[in-house]
């Protein structure tokens, strides 16, 4: 940032002008298997010198960041970004007519160390929860399903999952593809550090059928008795599936040896037959009495 004035005048534009701007670096072509051993900067702060017309001319010129090229260092096995090499990236960003009187950092270190690499299963963190009349059709899956993570033998030991970061996705109404973060985890790179997670969303619809309670190992001398003698089933079912659904597809059918010592005269129901693509089954009345009789 220029720290002269904003609206200069004729005379400024003339005049010899010092000024200090800060060059945003950006670092492209990082091999995958590779940590830093320093910090790289994110920008370098330069001095500089000219006609007040120019060094105008780079308050707005210099926002655009100094790509420095790893890999390209790398193979010129150069490890120290200093001197000529890194005066003639700052020199690409000014004119041939402007004085380089200082810059900082004076060297960047590319010193690498070689990571270790494991491949880890992605996990969610977070809730999925769609609108009223949806429901997940099926598990969320993502794409792709593992990523890589780089880092040391001890750090890549203590992890064996890669987990998002916490995302909440509500109200959804459609199958959607959505982008999640995985969770940083200090020193460790995963790749990629972002997937896409696949929910199946469908639209359902509520079903209610009467069913009869009927029990099973009752012996030959005794007969069973239910109050009430049916109970009704609510489920969310999809509009496809919807019509294909009968009253037939459900049982409730109690085993007699594990509810007739039952000293309440209860016992609590549930399905022993449904069809398989029906969500969020509910039975009303969940219990009933029962009375046993000699025949």
């Amino acid at each position: 940032r220029c720290r002269n004035q904003e609206h200069p005048d004729k005379e400024f534009f003339q005049r010899d002008i010092e000024a200090t701007y800060k060059i945003p670096l950006k670092y492209t072509n990082i091999p995958d298997d590779v940590v830093f051993d320093a910090v790289l900067p994110d920008d370098i702060e330069i001095r500089v010198a000219d006609k007040g017309s120019e060094i105008f001319r780079y308050t707005f010129t210099l926002k655009d960041s100094i790509e420095i090229n790893i890999a390209k260092y790398k193979e010129e096995r150069i490890n120290n970004l200093q001197g000529t090499e890194l005066m003639q990236l700052i020199r690409k960003k000014l004119s041939q007519s402007t004085n380089l009187k200082a810059y900082y950092p004076i060297n960047i270190s590319l010193v690498t160390s070689k990571l270790q690499k494991k491949e880890l299963k992605v996990v969610f963190d977070g809730v999925i929860a769609t609108s009223r009349s949806n429901l997940v059709a099926d598990s969320a899956t993502f794409l792709p399903g593992t990523v890589i993570a780089y880092g040391s033998q001890s750090q890549l030991a203590e992890i064996s999952s890669a987990v998002t970061e916490y995302t909440l996705f509500n109200n959804l109404k459609a199958t959607s593809q959505l982008k999640v973060k995985i969770m940083p985890v200090s020193g460790v790179k995963f790749i990629p550090d972002e997937v896409e997670l696949y929910i199946p969303v469908l639209e359902y619809t509520e079903r209610k059928f009467e069913v009869p309670v009927t029990a099973r190992n009752v012996p030959d001398n005794i007969d069973v008795k239910f109050f009430p003698s049916q109970t009704e089933v609510s489920f969310s079912v999809t509009l496809e599936e919807y019509k294909k659904i009968a009253p037939e597809d459900f049982e409730v059918e109690l085993d007699y040896k594990k509810f007739f010592k039952n000293e309440d005269g209860r016992v609590d129901l549930e399905l022993s037959a449904s069809p398989s693509p029906i969500r969020n089954v509910k039975l009303s009345p969940s219990s009933v009495e029962f009375l046993l009789e000699s025949r």
